[in-house]
């Protein structure tokens, strides 16, 4: 209310500064803590003012009211959530609750190894089905209160099986995509999903690709996606977190992204800002990383906000999906043949974590380009 009434706020101060100095006859001290108080109060008012006109300019009403809504309702009844939706206000990116957890890549990596475990008995036991099809997939969910919807096989070709199931409350769904390659290695695999620039060249959708800031603690970082969509729709940005791990030890890879704010990249009118977005890729190589074969798990979901019904919209991805990812092999065999050089990043030394670490700027992004938080990249 005082935002919208600064004349009123500032006649009631001034009448108050007016009353203390009335009674200044009767005593100095009230004269002096109405003048502390018009003092004070007209500060912060001003300071107020000030970020208010600020997140005017950046962001439209609407996504001022959806930013900040959901950092509060995610911040409500946590110790310290005003400091953190103060420092959203000042226009600071929050890392201790946007950043990928440990618990998150392993969930990821669980599921692969489940999915192993059951193709492994299938196979003892001559049966010819994949352990994510539906009636497999029943098991392991008890946690979730059987919420979750089976399976529904799309496609099956030799060397991919592609799955859908529904989203419960939404008219969306979830895939999942379980293959193999046999002629490229994993790290080719794993890096050229990883470079920024190099997807830049083999994906003609790609409008923009970037990299908005890192976290030395974890090393997730956020990237600015913005990507073409069939005509006559609107090209969509994604603005996601993603968080890479490589463990030698088990053998195994996996690469988690999902959708968050960020207040470096607000929403544009020349794109569709997708805010539901997830994924999850686990690599296990057959032998080791550095020879040909592997098998991936992909678990991806978005909403593109589409006026379409679900069934159009479930042909485009069950379409697409398959596309994307014969690119992504394609740009693999070309980084195979050193017809191009991609960033490794599993050479890259092991992120050091600290209770001092802070999280990296975008002004020091910048000159820091190229690299993976404190870790150096070689090129493979």
């Amino acid at each position: 209310m005082f935002l919208r009434r600064p004349r009123a706020l500032a006649a009631w101060l001034a009448g108050a500064a007016a009353a203390g100095r009335a009674g200044a006859r009767g005593g100095g001290l009230l004269a002096l803590l109405a003048n502390q108080c018009r003092f004070v109060t007209g500060l912060r008012v001003r300071r107020a003012q000030q970020i208010a006109q600020l997140y005017g300019r950046l962001y439209s009403e609407t996504s001022r009211r959806v930013l900040l809504g959901r950092l509060w309702r995610r911040l409500r009844g946590r110790p310290g959530h005003a400091s953190a939706l103060m420092a959203a206000l000042a226009g600071a990116f929050v890392w201790d609750e946007e950043r990928i957890q440990e618990e998150e890549l392993q969930r990821s990596i669980d599921e692969m190894k489940r999915l192993e475990e059951m193709s492994h008995v299938f196979q003892r036991s001559g049966v010819e089905r994949h352990p994510s099809e539906p009636k497999s997939q029943t098991e392991g969910n008890e946690d979730l209160g059987g919420k979750e919807q089976p399976w529904e096989m799309v496609m099956d070709k030799k060397h991919f099986k592609l799955w859908r199931r529904p989203i419960t409350g939404t008219h969306l769904y979830q895939y999942r995509v379980f293959g193999t390659y046999t002629d490229v290695t994993p790290r080719q695999f794993f890096n050229v999903q990883l470079d920024t620039e190099y997807r830049k060249k083999w994906d003609a959708l790609v409008i923009k690709l970037e990299v908005i800031e890192r976290d030395v603690v974890s090393g997730s970082e956020v990237l600015h996606w913005v990507t073409h969509f069939p005509y006559p729709m609107y090209s969509r940005d994604y603005v996601y977190v993603r968080r890479y791990s490589v463990d030698q030890e088990n053998n195994v890879m996996v690469l988690v992204s999902r959708a968050v704010e960020h207040p470096s990249v607000p929403e544009s009118p020349e794109f569709v800002r997708v805010r539901s977005y997830e994924s999850q890729m686990v690599i296990r190589p057959h032998k080791s990383f550095d020879e040909n074969g592997f098998d991936y798990l992909l678990t991806y979901s978005d909403n593109p906000q589409t006026v379409f019904p679900r069934y159009c919209v479930s042909w485009m991805v069950s379409s697409g999906m398959p596309d994307f990812l014969e690119k992504l092999h394609m740009a693999t065999l070309k980084a195979k043949n050193m017809e191009i050089k991609v960033k490794d990043y599993i050479s890259s030394k092991p992120l050091e974590t600290g209770s001092e670490a802070k999280a990296t700027t975008p002004s020091s992004e910048r000159k820091n380009e190229g690299s993976c938080g404190p870790a150096r990249i070689e090129y493979a």
